[in-house]
């Protein structure tokens, strides 16, 4: 009998093909044969271990795997990643050395070169006019550094919101940044307060205005989880319009409280940088770097996620973590620039949209490319505001506005034309 069943071992054996078997592909993992799979999930392959396509998610465990920098696979993909963050650092430095030249003063470049080159420590003293010198480093040098933090800040913000949301409409304003800060600001102004508490209570209005927003989101997610419905991704953006809405019609009724304060509201809501200073700079330059940082950190889980929370579920990503991460780091840097700026809008949505069109869909270009992009269209938008219309200043927002309005509504209509040749 042991003979027999041995013999039948190795007739069946030789019976089953060389080599081992299929895998069997996950629960929800897309077909690399399917022709619906999405052209850029190919690239994820490098984020996985795909000798272990079904592992359950393992919040201790990072799934992504450093990569070799001997590995010869992997330096066309960080080549393509160099040069478009160096054209758009080569364009930042562009904006920043018009940004300091140019302005309603005239002032030659050799000018405002010696006013810069005569703070530096180890250069003697230039005979610099002192009028020019005061407008050059205490105006506009100040202004343009700020305009480059509030910038990338927005636009950072923006492309980290959309990736973790999976929508392509999402701005730094999503979740109630916009709001709070309006309403904090707006609280400052019609009870007489002094300006220099309207950075905090700007900063203090979006910080409460997007807790409150992800705690009733994420809440509200757990129960229709529990009940047999989606995630909680879409309760989170419902959260966000209705605490937007709230806080927007409590800012409303101080506003009509206090009419005679409607013009300093309304300045602060179209946002501007004409009261930039050096302080201003310094005070949200470590909120920008940390937020910045940590978005940098995530970005390639980002592209992780943009194939669907189950399906990074199962690739090992902790997606409830990641998306409380990327929020909690979007929202204190946007909150931090709105608080000095005011609320400027588009630069979110068109930069990001500007990147991906130009760049590619991956995350690690998105994120790094938009925020040194959009310090760079902030600060062209700011000499924009001070030069176009000569003897005044126009708000910020109203320029991103005739700039970013245009542009979306030529994205809209470029998709829709390649869906109908399609």
């Amino acid at each position: 009998m042991r003979s027999a069943r041995a013999g039948t071992g190795r007739s069946t054996r030789a019976a089953l093909p060389a080599g081992p078997p299929p895998a069997a592909p996950a629960h929800g993992a897309a077909d690399p044969a399917d022709p619906a799979q999405p052209p850029d999930l190919a690239d994820l392959a490098d984020l996985a271990d795909p000798a272990d396509p079904v592992h359950p998610a393992d919040p201790a465990v990072d799934p992504v795997e450093p990569e070799d920098p001997a590995d010869p696979a992997t330096a066309p993909r960080r080549a393509g990643a160099v040069w478009p963050v160096l054209a758009a650092l080569g364009l930042l430095l562009a904006a920043l050395a018009a940004g300091v030249c140019v302005g309603p003063a005239p002032i030659p470049v050799s000018q405002v070169a010696e006013s810069l080159i005569a703070h530096l420590p180890w250069h003697p003293a230039e005979p610099v006019p002192q009028v020019d010198s005061a407008i050059v480093w205490l105006i506009r040098l100040p202004r343009v550094l700020l305009g480059a933090l509030v910038g990338a800040m927005l636009a950072g913000g923006g492309a980290a919101y959309q990736g973790v949301f999976r929508n392509p409409l999402a701005d730094p304003y999503l979740l109630g940044v916009a709001a709070g800060a309006g309403l904090g600001a707006t609280a400052v102004i019609v009870t007489g307060g002094s300006f220099a508490l309207l950075p905090v209570a700007a900063f203090g209005g979006a910080a409460f205005a997007v807790a409150l927003t992800y705690s009733l989101g994420a809440s509200a997610g757990r129960a229709g989880q529990g009940s047999g419905r989606s995630s909680s991704t879409a309760s989170i953006l419902l959260a966000g319009v209705a605490v937007a809405a709230l806080l927007t019609a409590a800012q409303t009724y101080l506003q009509q409280a206090r009419a005679q304060s409607l013009q300093v509201i309304y300045a602060w809501i179209l946002g501007g940088l004409s009261g930039a200073t050096w302080s201003q700079a310094g005070l949200i330059l470590p909120y920008v770097a940390a937020s910045a940082v940590a978005l940098i950190a995530h970005r390639r889980l980002l592209d992780v996620l943009r194939v669907g929370e189950s399906e990074a579920g199962t690739l090992g990503v902790n997606v409830a973590r990641l998306r409380l991460t990327v929020v909690v780091a979007a929202t204190l840097g946007t909150a931090a620039a709105v608080s000095v700026s005011g609320l400027i809008g588009f630069v979110g949505i068109i930069v990001p949209h500007a990147v991906r069109l130009t760049a590619g869909p991956s995350y690690r270009i998105v994120l790094p490319v938009s925020m040194l992009g959009g310090a760079a269209f902030l600060v062209l938008a700011d000499i924009a505001a001070r030069t176009v219309q000569p003897g005044t200043e126009v708000p910020i927002g109203v320029i991103t506005a005739a700039v970013g309005a245009p542009f979306f509504l030529f994205v809209l209509r470029s998709r829709r034309a390649r869906r109908a040749s399609a």
